[in-house]
């Protein structure tokens, strides 16, 4: 016989190692009190509750049963503790605390129970029970296999038994309870090579529901996990869990928790809370929760101001450990919202402790399931967990239960070992013949066993659903494994003694049933139950009455709170405020403090600045062209300016330009109607036009600055202001040099100058305005012109030709005013010129008004630069008015002549004497001779001097001796060393 494996022989000596622990004193182990009901011998099922409407409820949801007549006094008494052990405990003191009790139902195959039926204790091993949390999970657990297997009779042939312990919401002592639960998978190896153990044959566990807490279930899975024990925990919700890869055969119907933290974070978000203090217990349940709080907080923006840690794996905490942890959290005062994930007996430490620092209404809470009403919680604490928001997966009622339990009695309730020391607490007596605990030995009263449960009296767990699932999936799973592997048979066959726990597992994954509270269940892909909970909130219902009302529910994701229903503190409807620093006031920005992620300081943006929108402790200019409007947390476009139409200074330009056209369109008119008298032959007919057309385009271009300037207008500008210039004084500049050169060369030669000619006027004219076409042109292919907004200051966004911006219309005036100044200078020159056709002096009044109209122009252009209306206006009336300058000083006289006066429009009183060309007059005889070197092409009769007028003749100065008196002149041209002689005084030209 080969040696037992090492594992297998430390593990049998633990196991006997823990049983010798509680018979050391006691061979007979007085303290390991052993419930075990035989259902075909000890044990007859005898329902004792009623339950009216049963029946239908649970036809409705499509399970057949029948209602078995029901006993209410049943005369099945209450089997005391057996009476050599009380006699040894009665006097005692409880040294031996706790004492270990099972609850056993006998049957074919057994589900072991692992229950939290007592709290746990800093100086002992278990608390006190614990009705709720307890107690009624328990006798749920009993309730649906009673109903497994004598209503549903779900497998034929098959009872399923149970074999429940109590683990005192310790992980250790848990795991110490669970080692009963592989006794029977150990002893009961059939192999010969083994010879460990002796011990007699145990019946093999099946499967195990439970444990409640998730630290107490991590431990007992990775022992269960050894022996392929499957397990159903129904309030295990750590996230740890689902890790099927360490926890291979463990399954729970309550959802994880990583749904309920997503749920705590949406009613943080709902309630506007962005600063938050978070407690969580020291244990798997708290700590996997709090690691994915902290991460999904941080994701959604929300800080956390306190972390604290309760005490759960290390023992029980002292009150001045709570005292502690609230005085932390009063630390951080702007932090009135704390997440508590935790069991009720921690938490409500901490409520206590928010009692006796008179900080009830510091806080509002949020809490997890672990504490979500419990009356462990709130009693005595109502004032601090008032206005308190908690998560609780949803369950409804197991139908039935409630009469049931409330049915239970200690002369009826035989199989509940821990079923006296309930009665005691929640009746506060002490049960006659009942072994001592330390709980019970300070009540006075005697119970008298006529005490009855009530719905007044008594407060049920709102989760009792999952315990009842647990165990129905179980049910379920057996029953589909004995239909495959059995063949539907009646009874279990062989192989399923034992059913193997890994094809167990396998059919326990794939459930999907009608559970007794009427709701639908399987599990999901990480053997979790559906992700369901409701959100319960505490609040006084009326004045100074309290109670955990439903507000809400998380499904699927998505949080349905009903605020209207919250009501935090009594009249006060509004979530109180939970955040480190109250949001900066618009155009603020903030400036962190050092540490600490939501805490901040708020300062101002200057006057042209907004709040960055990327980031919030930046302040940005807003760009030119932009303001920062009201609120200042977005630049605002500045409206544009630019000289509109309808303006009074656009009317005004246009008008006077309007005017202008008219009048030059008059004169072309006259021009052209009188194209053939002398007035107008003499003025130079061609250049006249040409004039003309250079003083309408003058008047045109206003037109083209006080539109909305574009890109086309822009060019338009550009080209034409300085061509309607340039052609303009082109063709002054032409006549005043057509003057100047007749008039030097009549001083040295008759000979006629060259290039005075209609024709060569035009071509040297054409000329002179070809090269400013040609400076345009040249400034349009490397800077093209087009309209650009510009910000003279902050608050203007002027919209204007980019000529405007930077002064380069002085390249289009610049060859203009060099016309203007040479054009100036020949009017200076030829002022004096004494020729019947000479214009010199209008012209030279034209330029001299000219040069002061744009001399007044040059600072009033530039010093306008922040009003474009005055500006354009301004650059408008000056092109406008030189214009008009011109138009007026050279075309006016010679209207004067041709409309008024038209007597004077004759060869004789336009044309010079030297130049006129007028035919001889008839001699009376031609004996006649002509005057001595007289030539016949400038020969004008001496009587013709006296009507020649208005400054268009050369007028003859007599003699001052012969003022009156008319004599002959004699003027003599004959070559170039001939002088002027005369019997008068010599008059010069």
């Amino acid at each position: 016989m080969l040696p037992c494996p090492t594992w297998l022989a430390t593990l049998l000596f633990f196991i006997q190692h823990s049983e010798m622990k509680h018979n050391i004193d006691d061979p007979t182990s007085r303290h390991h009190h052993r419930h075990r009901h035989k259902l075909a011998d000890t044990y007859e099922y005898k329902p004792y509750y009623t339950v009216p409407d049963f029946q239908n409820i649970y036809l409705d949801k499509g399970i057949d049963f029948d209602i078995v007549a029901i006993d209410n006094e049943s005369k099945n008494e209450w089997v005391k503790t057996p009476s050599d052990q009380i006699s040894e405990l009665k006097d005692k003191k409880h040294q031996h605390w706790p004492i270990k009790r099972e609850a056993v139902i006998e049957g074919d195959l057994v589900l072991g129970g692992l229950m939290m039926v007592h709290e746990r204790s800093e100086n002992m091993t278990c608390g006190p029970v614990m009705p709720q949390g307890g107690v009624q999970p328990l006798e749920t657990m009993l309730y649906t296999l009673d109903i497994i297997n004598h209503k549903l009779k779900l497998i034929p042939g098959v009872v399923i038994g149970a074999h429940v312990l109590d683990d005192c919401d310790r992980d250790t002592y848990g795991l110490e309870m669970a080692v009963d639960f592989i006794k029977g998978s150990i002893s009961n190896i059939d192999d010969a090579e083994y010879a460990c153990n002796a011990t007699a044959m145990r019946k093999v566990i099946s499967g195990v529901v439970g444990a409640a807490s998730s630290v107490t279930s991590v431990q007992v899975a990775n022992l269960l996990r050894l022996f392929k024990i499957p397990q159903v925990s129904f309030f295990s919700t750590s996230p740890e869990l689902s890790n099927k890869a360490r926890f291979e055969y463990f399954t729970r119907t309550i959802p994880s928790d990583l749904h309920q933290v997503r749920a705590m974070v949406e009613i943080v978000k709902k309630l506007g809370w962005s600063y938050v203090s978070i407690i969580y217990e020291e244990s798997s349940y708290g700590i996997k929760a709090f690691e994915e709080l902290e991460a999904l907080l941080a994701r959604n923006g929300i800080c956390i101001a306190v972390k604290e840690k309760l005490v759960k794996d290390s023992g029980v905490a002292d009150e001045s450990s709570y005292d502690d942890i609230v005085q932390k959290l009063l630390t951080k005062p702007r932090a009135r919202g704390a997440i508590i994930f935790g069991s009720d007996q921690e938490v409500a430490g901490v409520m206590r402790a928010v009692e006796r620092a008179n900080a009830t209404h510091s806080f509002s809470w949020v809490g997890s399931d672990g504490w979500s009403a419990r009356t462990l919680v709130s009693d005595g604490n109502e004032r601090a967990v008032e206005g308190t928001i908690s998560v609780q997966p949803q369950a409804n009622d197991v139908i039935g239960f409630k009469e049931y339990f409330l049915g239970l009695n200690m002369k009826n309730n035989r199989r509940n070992p821990w079923f006296v020391e309930f009665w005691e607490h929640h009746f506060q007596c002490r049960y006659p013949g009942s072994p001592r605990t330390p709980y019970n030995g300070h009540q006075k009263r005697r119970c008298s066993g006529l005490e009855r449960l009530t719905v007044e009296n008594t407060e049920f767990e709102r989760q009792l659903q999952f315990v009842s699932d647990a165990v129905m999936a179980f049910a379920y799973a057996i029953r589909d494994m004995h239909a495959a592997v059995c063949g539907g048979r009646h009874g279990l066959c062989e192989a399923m003694r034992p059913a193997s726990g890994a094809e167990l597992l396998r059919y326990l994954r794939k459930v999907n049933f009608t559970g007794l509270s009427g709701d639908e269940f399987h599990f999901d892909a990480n053997g979790d139950g559906p992700a369901r909970y409701n959100i319960l909130h505490f609040k006084q219902v009326t004045r100074g009455v309290y109670d955990w009302v439903k507000v809400g529910q998380y499904l699927d994701g998505e949080l349905q709170l009903h605020i209207n229903a919250i009501q935090f503190k009594w009249g006060e409807r509004k979530p109180p405020e939970s955040v480190c620093s109250a949001e900066c006031e618009l155009g603020q920005a903030k400036q962190y403090v050092e540490g600490e992620s939501c805490c901040w300081h708020c300062f101002n943006c200057t006057q042209y600045e907004i709040r960055s929108p990327f980031v919030e402790t930046a302040c940005i200019v807003c760009p030119r062209g932009t303001l920062p409007d009201v609120t200042r947390t977005n630049c605002r476009p500045i409206p544009e300016v630019y000289l509109r139409p309808d303006s009074a200074w656009a009317i005004g330009a246009m008008s006077f330009s309007s005017v202008g056209i008219l009048l030059t369109a008059f004169v072309c008119g006259v021009w052209v109607r009188h194209s053939s008298t002398p007035v107008v032959r003499a003025s130079g007919r061609e250049l006249s036009y040409v004039l003309l057309a250079g003083i309408l385009m003058c008047y045109l271009v206003t037109f083209a600055l006080v539109f909305r300037p574009t890109d086309i207008l822009c060019s338009i500008q550009r080209f034409g202001t300085g061509f309607c210039f340039t052609v303009v004084y082109a063709a002054l500049l032409t006549k005043t040099n057509r003057i100047s050169r007749i008039f030097n060369a009549s001083k040295h030669s008759a000979k006629r100058p060259i290039l005075i000619s209609p024709s060569s006027q035009l071509a040297i004219c054409t000329a002179l305005i070809s090269i400013q076409v040609l400076i345009v042109v040249v400034w349009m292919i490397v800077a093209p012109a087009r309209a650009m907004y510009h910000y003279p200051t902050r608050e203007d966004n002027m919209l204007v030709c980019d000529s405007y911006v930077d002064a380069s219309y002085m390249i289009a005036f610049f060859y203009p005013i060099v016309l203007i100044l040479v054009c100036t200078v020949y009017a200076v020159l030829t002022r004096k010129i004494p020729e019947a056709f000479n214009e010199s002096k209008h012209i030279g009044f034209t330029m001299y008004t000219t040069c002061v109209i744009w001399l007044a122009f040059v600072p009033l252009y530039f010093g306008t630069a922040s009003h474009v209306p005055l500006r354009i206006t301004s650059m408008a009336v000056t092109i406008s008015l030189s214009a008009s300058v011109t138009l007026i000083c050279l075309f006016s006289p010679k209207l004067y002549i041709i409309l008024i006066r038209p007597e004077r429009n004759v060869r004789q009183s336009i044309m010079p004497v030297r130049y006129s060309r007028k035919p001889m007059a008839a001699l009376p005889h031609p004996a006649v001779k002509k005057p001595p070197c007289a030539d016949k092409e400038t020969q004008t009769a001496a009587a013709d001097f006296n009507k020649l007028t208005n400054g268009q003749t050369v007028l003859l100065k007599a003699d001052e001796k012969e003022d009156k008196k008319k004599s002959n002149v004699k003027i003599a041209n004959c070559d170039s060393d001939n002088k002027l002689k005369s019997n008068d005084r010599s008059e010069s030209l």
